[in-house]
């Protein structure tokens, strides 16, 4: 029988010690070698709720983890690794990592205790003087000998108990990847503050605010603002050292405190003074800025089978332009109704399809289905149909759109239907965009400039800028590069460059450095070079 010691999250040493040990919620934050933040103008964390491209790759890393289930940390690890060769920030992709690492459960599976192994075969190793691998596999025929198993028994057991070696037992995180941005944010708020040494609270429910104070061992003092703000009172909150000189040592209560508002209030501001490296800067945070994720959000209905539960995961991974519903409003069928699986709701118009999941079923399901979508009219209903049915021909004869599959849906082939839907749209969506616009700032992102519109991004590639020129997903004023070209140079660093360009507005700094004429040359780990083209 295998023996498995389970163990949840990385095991540190520390999960004898975490077994009698309730771990709070709010020490979910990532470690400082993963903080996130900008010096610019303040200090401030670079947070990601709401970034489709950051959701995207939230949405990656936990594939990484639901796909690795029964497989060693060591492979998980390397998957994670190659994730973070391909994404732009490593750091977000480890901090992602670090989060749902503690949803995960690992164990040690062998034959026998790893450690009771290890000591009979290195006992028996000793007797027998392992120089070679005839030796060696003396040795492992006397320690299974001794334990009355096989040889390969004993081998397999010697170092299951690593942490590479440890299997990734089960992974059921409390968030999907929305709430996995939002607990991130939450937690890189939390480890910012981790160098405070005064903290400064407004908010609309202070009781809970002194509460968790007095909770934490931390002093404070209430002062009276006229400034706007969720509340004239203002809770300043130090540690008990503060008394003789400022100190960095509280900051992982203040961490916990900053859980405890964005908990609890509804309206709330946070200042904070951040001691980085023994330079001071001033760190703001509002209610905008970070929150909890529900612990019990509000539940879509269950899913009628996997089929439909895996779709719907990956079509949201994507962040198309629709929006899936589970089970919408009911469809009138004849004198009964009928509640669709999903609707596509397309973001740019006032435009609905319906989505049907059909699976194998018994024949009288199959037939009572088919009558319902035979009397389902005036209404874009697309079915996915398991070909194992053979029924496709028949539905489609009903005015329906269909696609076959066989295990799962694939997405792109209802992606595929979607598009011509949006092709068909796009007269409409388009009917009030100009064929030219002058926007008013200087500099201006392409998906902004979009969403003003209520247009698709792409709807705005055949849309001429006479006064502004196109770099990549930014749109910007001649005079603007031209000045910003004047503070670049050949041989400055990429990020020195990119500092540059980003003060003004220009996030795409390889495509503003090629409409200026220069190229990066990458020099390895040690970041690259600015060169003329």
């Amino acid at each position: 029988m295998a023996v498995e010691v389970r163990v949840r999250g990385r095991d540190d040493g520390t999960a004898a010690a975490l077994s009698s040990a309730t771990v709070h919620p709010a020490t979910t934050v990532i470690t400082k070698d993963l903080l996130r933040v900008s010096r610019r103008g303040g200090y401030r964390p670079q947070f990601v709720a709401g970034d489709s491209g950051a959701r995207r790759l939230a949405a990656r890393v936990f594939g990484v983890y639901q796909g690795h289930v029964g497989e060693r940390r060591a492979d998980l690890d390397e998957a994670l690794s190659a994730l973070e060769r391909e994404a732009d920030d490593y750091k977000l992709v480890r901090g992602f990592a670090a989060l749902l690492d503690r949803e995960a459960a690992f164990e040690t599976r062998a034959p026998l205790p790893p450690r009771r192994a290890r000591r009979v075969a290195f006992e028996a190793a000793e007797a027998v003087g392992v120089a070679s691998d005839e030796e060696r596999a003396t040795a492992l025929d006397r320690a299974g000998d001794r334990l009355g198993v096989a040889p390969d028994e004993v081998e397999g057991s010697l170092y299951a108990d690593r942490d590479a070696n440890q299997v990734l037992a089960e992974f059921d995180p409390r968030w999907d990847p929305d709430e996995l941005l939002v607990q991130y944010d939450l937690s890189l708020a939390q480890t910012a503050l981790f160098d405070a040494t005064e903290v400064r609270v407004r908010s609309t429910d202070p009781k809970a605010l002194v509460s968790a104070a007095k909770r934490l061992g931390l002093l404070y003092e209430i002062r009276v603002r006229g400034e706007d703000g969720p509340t004239e009172r203002e809770v300043v909150i130090t540690g008990p050292d503060a008394l003789f000189r400022r100190t960095r040592r509280y900051g992982t209560a203040f961490a916990r405190l900053l859980r405890t508002v964005a908990a609890t209030a509804d309206e709330w501001t946070l200042e904070a003074d951040i001691d980085d490296r023994g330079r001071e800067y001033l760190l703001e945070l509002d209610d905008g800025d970070v929150s909890v994720p529900g612990v019990e959000p509000l539940a879509e209905p269950a899913f009628d089978s996997g089929v439909e539960a895996d779709f719907a995961a990956r079509f949201r991974a994507l962040d198309l332009d629709w929006d899936l519903t589970r089970e919408p409003e009911p469809l009138r069928v004849g004198a009964s109704v009928m509640i669709p699986d999903f609707a596509f709701e397309y973001r740019h118009a006032d435009y609905r399809v319906f989505f049907e999941v059909m699976g194998f079923w018994t024949p009288e399901y199959v037939e009572k289905k088919l009558a319902q979508l035979a009397d389902v009219e005036d209404v874009e209903l697309v079915v996915a149909v398991d070909e194992s049915l053979g029924v496709g021909e028949e539905i489609a004869a009903r005015d329906h759109r269909v696609v076959t599959y066989s295990g799962t849906v694939r997405v792109k082939d209802v992606v595929d239907v979607l598009r011509e839907y949006e092709a068909d749209l796009a007269d409409e969506v388009t009917a009030d965009l100009p064929a030219e616009l002058v926007p008013d700032a200087d500099v201006v992102a392409v998906e902004d400039l979009a969403d003003q519109y209520g247009v698709p991004t792409d709807a705005l590639d055949d849309v001429s800028f006479p006064e502004h020129r196109r770099l990549g997903a930014t749109l910007v004023r001649p005079v603007v590069l031209d000045r910003v070209g004047d503070g670049i140079e050949a041989g400055m660093s990429f990020s020195g460059a990119e500092a540059v360009l980003g003060d003004a507005g220009l996030t795409d700094a390889s495509a503003a450095l090629s409409a200026l004429g220069y190229r990066v040359e990458w020099e390895g780990l040690s970041g690259g070079t600015v060169r003329e083209k």
